[in-house]
């Protein structure tokens, strides 16, 4: 490499790690000053919102893909309708229910499953609920729930995008949660 070559190298390097640091102080100037309203009342600015999508859906993807799925059966569909109303209804709504009036002051918004379901794997269903989300308000329920009750709220959620709000009543999970 000839010395116009190597001068260009280094000027191209010099300007890029120029960039970087600009990039890094101006990251540190918003976490530091204050400046990114974190309230729940506001929406996520939408490359925020989209870094947070795209970082969950990714992780989750990555992390459920090996996990062995057990065939749903309708006892467990029975038996998840009601661990759902229990635990999950209040945030996620179902078929001819709502959520919980307090819910929809979250931030992230906790999506309607009757839609989001469809767009999971079991696996990656079974995963959210055991592990929870960070920063979005999803509890993980592995800590406290064994897995065989976890594999039941995971076959009544996957059913839900097909649900009628009458089979919904009808397996007890449209009754008022505590």
């Amino acid at each position: 490499m000839g010395a116009g070559g190597k001068e260009a190298w280094l000027g191209a390097a010099a300007g890029a790690l120029g960039v970087l640091a600009v990039a890094g102080a101006a990251g540190l100037l918003v976490v530091y000053s204050g400046a990114y309203n974190v309230a729940a009342t506001e929406e996520h600015a939408s490359f925020t919102r989209w870094a947070f999508d795209t970082t969950m859906q990714n992780s989750v993807e990555r992390r459920a893909s090996d996990l062995p799925a057990p065939a749903p059966t309708a006892e467990m569909v029975a038996a998840g309708a009601s661990e759902y109303r229990e635990y999950c209804q209040h945030c996620h709504a179902g078929p001819g229910v709502e959520r919980a009036e307090w819910a929809s002051g979250m931030r992230p918004r906790p999506p309607h499953l009757t839609e989001a379901a469809a767009n999971w794997s079991p696996q990656e269903v079974f995963w959210l609920v055991r592990h929870g989300v960070k920063m979005s308000g999803m509890p993980a329920f592995g800590p406290t729930h064994d897995d065989a009750t976890l594999w039941n709220i995971v076959a009544f959620v996957k059913e839900l995008p097909a649900m009628t709000p009458e089979r919904y009543a009808e397996l007890g999970a449209g009754e008022e949660a505590h």
